[in-house]
């Protein structure tokens, strides 16, 4: 029987719907916020592999281009492999839900959020956030929730829940947040260079929002919610965990205090392979392959619950890292920029054994990337792509296309970088930046951030201000915790929190958080952004003692640039009949035979009647500059000008005053004297001085050689 639930929330109509649509799903519901529609559904399956070190959780976004009124693009007119908004969207699900499901739950579950209908001023992101929570808690599904999250955004100082598109625009912040009742446990920000102060109370703004959309949902769990499922799980008893304890507890203390990454790895490894290899040389003779199988995943297990005890320990109660250094300090940096000589910008940005090579390059205004999605926005011209290849952790593995990870990372990336790029007017080009991550050891994506800004400024885009990013991270043991500078790998999987800030000397323009614990108070969140800006500072000084700002030229490699304005209604003339006209300034100007030739200048004409032009030769460019401007300069009625022949007929001659720009010399009009036949006086090519007689009711150009002669 079908249930609707409504919340009047923030003064828009939040409305939940239950019973009607998929009901063979363990978990279904239809959120309505105002005309945006989600169906989100959730499965678990019955069949588990206790053996598994992961918990098998799936979550999509599926977004269907119908809600947004539009038919795929391309040959096959359907929805294909996930956009990038997609794939972003499923991650800002997946992430503040994870950690909610209890450890040792092994059941397979798939959370399916189906976009059916689009109104761009109520997310269907943070929609399918809160079906995706509501579906799972009231299934039969382990779940520690509910969990939901907001958009905050501030104009004039004032803060916004899910703000418009209208209002987005006008923002300085664009944050999206989420959490239980109790804390925050998720956070993705962009900001135009907003205080640590704001940004904090920007987060407990949107949690006081979390609270009642949680309440909403705990709400309708008592109403139509289901008995949990009890689940299996792998019994370890006291015995063995006291028993593996003993052998290997100080072996790993020793291990995790090692400083080299490689070396720390490879003892770690050593004492678990050891540890197993030991149990099973003792039993399998014993046990059956499935009950050995068993008793060396619990092996595992304890091994790893020790490993991470004995780490937490090192860390909140002697307050020693794994590498030595201080809670505070960040590990060596060094720089460097113009690795690559033909590139249009590249840098180098290492800390510690994290290395990102980063190269920017400059393109036409034509050439950005277009986006066919659910999104108000058509095209991008800064793009960042982020590259990790195994080898950056000395790995073999997949190669392909970019998994989740990558794509999220450059998300990132491109977000704090986004906030200091000259608009359009300002600098009239692609953009484009790619991260190669060459090593890896924690906080890539934030050294992605340091080495694309100063590719930036060698490339000579005029960003308003450097950005740096660091990764903050968070370990706790009962009430005691301890913020971390500069997180590294072990830190990263060991800890609780990964909490990454991007920012210039201003204030901050991104941030990530995620983390593996139910969530985290205010006095965290201050104290972690606090230490993040002097750790940003530091790094920022580094940064500028490398290339102190942007370079006032562009590369001799990069496509130089001219602007300037015409007519809006004189593009077509410009563009000409089939491309006719454009085609043949580019072939002439370039002096190449094709434009798709890499020699050919490339010309951008804008609606509004902006004209860019670019190539490396600023000579190409004036020509061309000058070839649009004959096709566009008016003809003056009166005024002498010099044509050449182009045609003649019995009537008269044609006269081509510049490229474009034709005229009719009558017969009548080619001599003082009569003239019998046009041919006898003018033939094709002739260059002849004529004078504008104006144009005729028809809108042809009429001139005249006769008054032209003195």
């Amino acid at each position: 029987m079908k249930k609707t639930f409504e919340l009047d929330f923030r003064g828009r109509k939040l409305i939940v719907e239950h019973g009607e649509l998929a009901k063979q799903a363990h978990g279904s519901i239809l959120v309505r916020y105002g005309d945006t529609v989600v169906l989100s559904t959730v499965v678990m399956s019955k069949n588990v592999n206790l053996l598994a070190d992961f918990f098998p959780l799936m979550v999509l976004y599926n977004e269907k281009l119908y809600s947004v009124g539009k038919i795929p693009g391309g040959f096959i007119k359907r929805e294909g492999r996930p956009t990038e908004n997609a794939t972003l969207a499923a991650r800002m699900i997946d992430r503040p839900m994870r950690p909610l499901f209890p450890e040792d739950f092994k059941n397979e579950v798939q959370i399916v959020n189906t976009v059916l209908s689009v109104d761009q001023d109520n997310s269907p992101e943070i929609t399918a956030l809160f079906g995706s929570s509501l579906a799972t808690c009231i299934s039969q599904v382990p779940f520690n929730g509910p969990v939901a999250g907001v958009k905050v955004g501030r104009i004039n100082g004032q803060f916004i829940i899910n703000p418009t598109v209208e209002q987005t625009e006008l923002s300085d912040i664009d944050l999206t947040v989420s959490g239980t009742i109790d804390a925050i446990n998720m956070v993705e920000a962009g900001s135009k260079e907003v205080s640590e102060e704001d940004m904090l109370k920007a987060l407990m703004f949107g949690h006081e929002a979390i609270k009642e959309l949680i309440k909403f949902q705990e709400q309708i769990i008592n109403e139509i919610g289901v008995p949990k499922y009890d689940y299996p799980k792998l019994e370890i008893t006291e015995d063995l965990i006291t028993e593996i304890d003993k052998s290997i507890r100080n072996d790993v203390d020793k291990a995790l205090r090692i400083k080299d990454k490689q070396e720390k790895y490879a003892a770690l490894d050593n004492i678990k392979e050891q540890l197993i290899n030991k149990y099973k040389e003792a039993s399998e003779e014993k046990l059956k392959e499935e009950e050995l199988a068993e008793l060396l995943t619990k092996v595992a297990n304890v091994f790893e619950s020790i490993k991470y005890e004995v780490f937490r320990n090192i860390v909140v109660k002697e307050k020693i890292r794994a590498d030595g250094r201080k809670m505070t300090e960040i590990r060596p940096l060094s720089t460097a920029i113009d690795l690559l000589p033909r590139t249009h910008g590249s840098a180098l940005f290492t800390r510690g054994e994290t290395q990102s090579l980063s190269i920017t390059t400059l393109g036409a205004l034509g050439e950005h990337q277009i986006l066919d999605g659910l999104g108000i926005e058509d095209s991008k011209r800064f793009i960042l792509h982020y590259n990790f290849p195994q080898f950056s952790v000395g790995e073999t593995g997949r190669y392909g296309s970019p998994g989740r990870r990558e794509i999220g990372h450059g998300a990132l990336g491109e977000r704090a970088l986004l906030q200091v790029i000259p608009s359009e007017e300002e600098f009239p080009y692609t953009i484009r930046v790619v991260s190669e991550i060459l090593e890896s050891n924690g906080s890539s994506s934030q050294a992605s951030i340091c080495a694309g800004c100063m590719s930036l400024m060698a490339a000579g885009v005029p960003i308003k201000a450097p950005v740096a990013g660091i990764a903050m991270g968070l370990i706790t043991s009962g009430d005691d915790y301890t913020i971390l500078t500069d997180i590294q790998g072990l830190e990263d999987h060991l800890g609780d929190m990964d909490f990454k800030v991007a920012g210039t000397r201003r204030g901050i323009c991104a941030l990530q958080m995620d983390i593996k614990i139910k969530g985290i108070t205010e006095q965290i969140l201050k104290e972690a952004l606090e230490q993040a800006h002097q750790a940003r500072l530091e790094i920022l000084d580094v940064i500028e003692k490398q290339i102190k700002e942007p370079r006032s030229e562009v590369s001799k490699y990069a496509p130089k640039t001219m602007t300037f304005t015409i007519d809006p209604n004189k593009i077509k003339d410009v563009i000409g009949k089939g491309g006719e006209m454009i085609t043949k300034i580019i072939l002439e100007a370039s002096h190449v035979n094709t434009v798709n030739d890499i020699n050919a200048v490339k010309v951008d004409l804008e609606d509004d009647g902006r004209v860019i032009i670019y190539h490396t030769s600023k000579e190409i460019i004036e020509k061309t500059a000058e070839m649009i401007k004959d096709v566009v300069k008016e003809v003056e009625t009166g005024k002498i000008y010099t044509g050449k022949v182009v045609k003649v007929e019995d009537f008269g001659c044609f006269v081509e005053l510049w490229p474009g720009t034709e005229g009719l010399v009558h017969v009548s009009h080619l001599a003082k004297e009569r003239v019998e036949k046009p041919s006898d006086v003018v033939k094709v090519g002739d260059e002849i001085i004529v004078k504008s007689l104006g144009y005729d009711k028809r809108g042809r150009l009429n001139l005249s050689r006769k008054d032209a002669l003195k």
